[in-house]
Formats: structure tokens, sequence, C-alpha cells
């Protein structure tokens, strides 16, 4: 199966994050969502996305293709849905294609925004699909998509045991893969599961509560605080209290202070600016 993530027009409502990114390349829970699919699907996705991301982000076309919106979250039944889709079948959400099964001719065309899907049967689903439309989904649906990457990644896996200088609450909803370090911190997994990636590190005195990942070569400083539906990406540094945030990769909030239902992006360097010493002997006191 040949799949291609795809941005429709509702990627506006996504920028700043899509100025530098397809919409698919976004993480919410553990994954981003093209690793959802490619776990899903057990297959490697491309790319359909704005002319001058697509250099980067190229798509991969064959003589069968399906193209699945990258705004949607996989799950049980929208897999099923677009496994059972034929050759000229379409799945709308609503006025919004979800996917369709396009030959080399045709994929073509769609990549050039030339294709025309009259030929393709509407199949429209009355329930209710997972996705994001805007920014602040992402945090909002992300405590749920932690929930179900946990389940996905983890089933039929053992994790790295759990060192005892740790206070523990519902163990068996924590995951550490190989290389993880978690020493002297309180975890509570009872509201959620907690998730530490592979070499990465959460330092002594951390109280974390899920649903919580801390994604592969991550460290949280030591003494942070996190209360839950939070995601850490790959490569971070964070510190201080955290609540219901999704931080990309490559991402530094080593200092002390509060964050909440935020996004951080790839490359934020977050920290205390000094100020000054002529505009110290300014300031009001």
């Amino acid at each position: 199966m040949n799949v291609i993530l795809f941005d429709d027009e509702w990627r506006v409502n996504l920028l700043p994050l899509t100025f530098t990114r397809p919409s698919a390349a976004i993480r919410i829970g553990i994954l981003t969502i093209a690793e959802k699919w490619e776990k899903h699907l057990n297959a490697t996705v491309s790319f359909k996305t704005t002319g001058y991301l697509s250099s980067k982000f190229p798509a991969k076309i064959e003589s069968s293709n399906i193209f699945i919106n990258g705004r949607y979250l996989p799950d049980k039944t929208l897999i099923e849905l677009i496994s059972n889709l034929s050759s000229e079948e379409m799945l709308m959400d609503g006025d919004k294609v979800v996917a369709c099964y396009l030959n080399k001719t045709e994929a073509d065309d769609f990549l050039n925004d030339n294709v025309s899907l009259a030929n393709h049967t509407a199949l429209n689903f009355t329930g209710k699909f997972s996705h994001i439309s805007k920014c602040p989904d992402i945090f909002s649906l992300n405590g749920e998509e932690l929930l179900k990457d946990f389940e996905l990644i983890t089933k039929g896996r053992k994790s790295v045991q759990i060192s005892g200088t740790n206070q523990v609450i519902s163990s068996e909803n924590i995951f550490i893969e190989e290389g993880g370090i978690v020493e002297c911190s309180v975890l509570n997994a009872s509201t959620g599961p907690i998730y530490i990636g592979r070499e990465s590190e959460i330092m002594e005195g951390s109280l974390v509560r899920g649903p919580f990942a801390l994604c592969d070569h991550s460290q949280l400083k030591m003494g942070a605080k996190i209360y839950g539906a939070t995601t850490i990406g790959p490569h971070c540094k964070v510190g201080g209290e955290v609540n219901n945030c999704v931080i990309f990769g490559y991402t530094n909030k080593a200092h002390d202070g509060f964050i909440g239902n935020s996004l951080l992006v790839s490359g934020a360097i977050l920290g205390l600016i000094p100020i000054h010493p002529i505009l110290k002997t300014t300031m009001p006191k």
C-alpha cells in the first residue's frame, strides 16, 4: 500500500507550525501523525504539501495510491473504513475529503492540484473523526492521543525495570525504553500512562503525573513538576512546572517557571532574560 498524507486548505489554520512542516508531521500524543499512520498501516508514508516544502517532504507516486488527509488521527474505525474503500470511492467528513484511491495519472494531477474527483463516489461518515483543525486542538487532544499511542507502541513489549529509588503508583501504566533512566522521582500513572523514550532521563526530585511522554534523548531536569497530558519531544531539556503542553523536538525550557496549555515548536529556547545594568537604575521600584 502506497500511502500519501496530503495537506488540505485547513493547513493555513495550523500556521505557524505548518510554515516548516506538513500537517501530518505535527506531534500529538507520543508520535507525529505520520508516525501513527506508518505504525497502524505498516507502511512508509510520503507527503503532498505546499510547493516550497515539497522538496524536503516529497511525494512518492506508484501505480496505485491511497491519499489520506494529514490532519486526521488514525483509529480502528477510520482505518477499517479506508481499508474497505474501492478505487472509485472517497471517504468524506462533511465537505472534507478524508481519503481516496488514485492511480498514477490521477495522483500526478492531484499533486499539481488539477485532479477532479467527480468520478469518485462520496461515502459520508456520520460519526466523528478525530482530527486537528487549529493549533489549540493539538494540546486539547493530546491526552487521549497519549493513551492511544502508549497502547500502540507498548503492546506485547516489556518495559525496562523501574528503579527502586522511585515512588511509583500504577507501575503497569509505565513504560521505559532501553537506555531510559529514572531515579529518585515520583511517578503517578493512575491518571494516565507514562512513557520514557530511549536514552531519556528523568532527574532526581521530579514529580510526574500521567499521561506523559518523554521522547527519545530528552531530559527532565531536577525537581520538575509535570501535571499531565504533556508530551516532550525528542532531544529536549525541560524543567519547572508543565501542564497540558506539547513540546516539539529540539526545544529547551530548562529553567523553573510555569507553562500550561501551550505548544513549543522545534528550536525554541525559553529562559530568563537578564535586565541590562542601565535599565536597573531607571526602572521604578
